[in-house]
């Protein structure tokens, strides 16, 4: 009986259309750099420092001195670029913080922040900063660290995205 079945499956399979062939990617302009979304499931790899685990929010806290690896594959208009938040919690113990943001251990620039909430920060990175083809750390320092009373943990900062973008 089953011999039955199994031949009868062998019948003749359905016919289905050959789809539709897709292009080829070779000639498909790759990304020259990224900036990393926190929220990213792939972005741990790309730490270098100071940037602690993901919690439940798609941000992380920074310590004092966060930076991470962005490959780089042109050298063109580049800018480094951050969001980030000076959160009230820590703004009213620390007060008023200075940020030196960082390509490749040269000094950027340095804002002094004087009140909490969101910032961004973007400026172009000269190109003789940057090697095509391997990785640029990008990086910041916040000059004061809020300490946890809880805990005990020093933070700096709350990073959203930060990286390279044209």
């Amino acid at each position: 009986m089953s011999l039955c079945f199994a031949i009868a499956a062998c019948d003749r399979a359905p016919w289905y259309a050959v789809p539709e062939q897709s292009p080829s990617f070779d000639d498909f302009p790759s990304h020259a750099a990224r900036a990393v979304e926190m929220a990213d499931p792939d972005v741990d790899p790309l730490f270098v420092r100071d940037i602690l685990p993901k919690g439940d929010a798609p941000w992380r806290w920074a310590g004092q001195r966060p930076a991470l690896n962005i490959r780089v594959r042109s050298d063109e208009n580049l800018n480094y670029t951050v969001d980030f938040t000076l959160p009230e919690i820590t703004f009213k113990d620390t007060g008023p913080v200075n940020i030196a943001f960082t390509v490749n251990g040269r000094l950027l620039g340095r804002v002094r922040y004087t009140k909490p909430g969101p910032e961004h920060f973007e400026k172009a990175v000269p190109r003789n900063w940057l090697t095509i083809d391997t990785y640029a750390i990008v990086g910041a320092e916040i000059d004061k660290l809020w300490t946890d009373p809880g805990s005990g943990q020093k933070y700096g900062f709350i990073i959203t995205r930060m990286g390279l973008t044209h």
